[in-house]
């Protein structure tokens, strides 16, 4: 049974609804956490999923959302059961997190018009440098506005009957609720927002050469906002058996990197986070605008409004569970019984004996394209010359440090900016097996790297702390709440850079930037 440090009881906190759900939908899982009065997870569920490439194109379809959904749900209220004994039937309120950017677009009669294109597609390049160049403000590939206007410049037929766009998670809360709204930093990969009012930029929105952009957005609310209660047909989609009741609150809907700084406590300025899962990326809160625009660099915000560099890497740690489930059918082959995660474990553990610089290896992680470095497909690739030292060691280093590579690219424009950080945070299921991405992120980004107790829970875990900040935000604002009434007391350990690590990644980073010719070759030849 999950025990409440902070002295809760589950079953009591549980049977009263004084708790709160978090349902992320992320890459390749959908989990939903349950959180007591102190913010300690007390039950969990989830649900395994992968996007498919259809016609060139990199979707889920929306039955895949909802069964996504349920899944977790049930897992949830089982798990609940399991442990204390009661299952939920209310709860004080629920957050819904996802995937961010992407375009989900429909028509007047709510019907969806193109299937869901998600941030993965690279296919915007032509409206991202448009936009850019007018705006004088970075559009990444995978944001909404610039998937809005390659569609214009394609002359899609979809585009004169499109009344509203959204993104996964305010798609979902939508339904959920019947409210059109989004969190501010789900809405910031959206359209670009203006800080100082927290709406989208109106500057930006007159020079958008296109439709009237304004009426196709979701309304912008900031954490701690009422964004509307589970409706009758809601609690229907998100709990078929009807043990969910409706009229439980909604935090407004946040995207993954929103709720991975929550998770983190990285919401105040000089503070920064980095996520891995299946993209990478890191989000460092700013103390004042950066002085040019950089392709590298994301300008976006927190769940509370505030300016963010975000350096966002298409290819995350997809490749690295790969070859570990590899490993683990040779371990099965061989007669040998052992868990995804023990094999995980081992395989991590042992990187840190390779050579500090991968021993000449070279690796690339990239399953699909990566704007940071130029490249709008991806190959997955292992390279070495006749003199590299082939082991398991040194490969298994290399595989970790191609997890890390172009986010360090990122981060290096980012200190160039004069950007400095007193916290770097890191969360995701990468770093469940203890010391090991942790030191060598800390390499790779050259500042300590700390991890917390809550690091494996990730996006579930930080929008149920959301949702649970519904009661608290009139009085008291988000930085200030996760200092003290959530991250107070945590257990963290914080991991300095080691000189030997840090020299072995820049060798390695160099070999990295000079052997993209061979990834380009590859995706040209492949």
């Amino acid at each position: 049974m999950t025990v409440d440090p902070h002295g809760a009881d589950p079953r009591e906190a549980i049977a009263a609804g004084r708790t709160a759900i978090g349902i992320e939908l992320g890459s390749t899982r959908i989990k939903a956490v349950l959180i007591g009065p102190g913010h300690t997870p007390l039950a969990s569920g989830s649900h395994d999923w992968e996007n498919q490439f259809v016609d060139r194109v990199w979707t889920y379809s929306l039955d895949a959302v909802w069964s996504g959904l349920q899944a977790a749900v049930a897992g949830l209220l089982a798990d609940a059961e399991a442990q204390h004994g009661v299952r939920p039937t209310t709860v004080g309120a629920i957050g819904i997190s996802a995937m961010m950017h992407g375009y989900l677009a429909f028509d007047a009669a709510d019907e969806l018009l193109v299937p869901f294109r998600t941030w993965r597609n690279t296919t915007t390049g032509a409206a991202a440098a448009e936009l850019t160049g007018l705006f004088g403000h970075n559009i990444p590939l995978r944001w909404s506005i610039a998937h809005l206007r390659q569609a214009e410049l394609d002359a899609e037929p979809h585009v004169p009957d499109i009344a509203f766009v959204t993104t996964l998670a305010g798609y979902v809360h939508w339904r959920l609720t019947g409210r059109k709204v989004l969190g501010v930093g789900d809405a910031s990969g959206m359209f670009p927002i203006d800080t100082a009012t927290h709406t989208y930029d109106e500057r930006m929105l007159a020079a958008y050469p296109g439709t009237d952009v304004a009426r196709l957005l979701p309304e912008i609310l900031l954490a701690g906002q009422d964004a509307g209660r589970l409706t009758e047909a809601g609690a229907a989609l998100l709990d078929p058996t009807g043990t969910l009741q409706a009229g439980i609150p909604l935090c407004p809907p946040e995207g993954d990197a929103g709720t991975g700084m929550v998770a983190t406590n990285a919401v105040a300025p000089r503070t920064g986070n980095v996520s891995v899962g299946t993209s990478i990326f890191a989000m460092v809160v700013l103390e004042k605008p950066l002085g040019s625009v950089h392709h590298e660099l994301d300008l976006v915000t927190t769940p509370s409004g505030d300016l963010v560099a975000m350096v966002h890497c298409n290819n995350g740690a997809s490749e690295l569970g790969a070859w570990a489930e590899v490993f683990g059918q040779f371990a099965a082959a061989l007669g040998t019984t052992a868990s995804a995660d023990d094999v995980f474990g081992v395989l991590l553990r042992e990187a840190l004996e390779g050579d500090a610089d991968g021993g000449g290896l070279l690796a690339y992680n990239y399953l699909s394209g990566e704007p940071i470095t130029g490249l709008d497909e991806g190959r997955p690739l292992v390279v070495r010359t006749p003199d590299s030292r082939l082991t398991l060691a040194n490969f298994m280093r290399t595989q970790v440090y191609s997890a890390f590579g172009t986010l360090s690219l990122g981060m290096r424009v980012l200190r160039g900016e004069g950007v400095e950080l007193d916290a770097m945070f890191a969360h995701g299921g990468l770093f469940r097996t203890e010391g090991v991405a942790q030191r060598l992120l800390a390499a790779a980004v050259g500042a300590p790297v700390t991890v917390g107790s809550t690091a494996g829970e990730g996006g579930a875990w930080g929008i149920a702390v959301l949702a649970a900040y519904l009661g608290a935000a009139p009085g008291q604002d988000l930085a200030g709440y996760l200092e003290d009434r959530v991250f107070g007391g945590a257990v963290a350990t914080t991991v300095e850079p080691d000189p030997d690590d840090v020299r072995g990644f820049d060798t390695y980073l160099e070999r990295y930037s000079a052997g993209l010719a061979i990834e380009r070759a590859a995706v040209e030849a492949l």
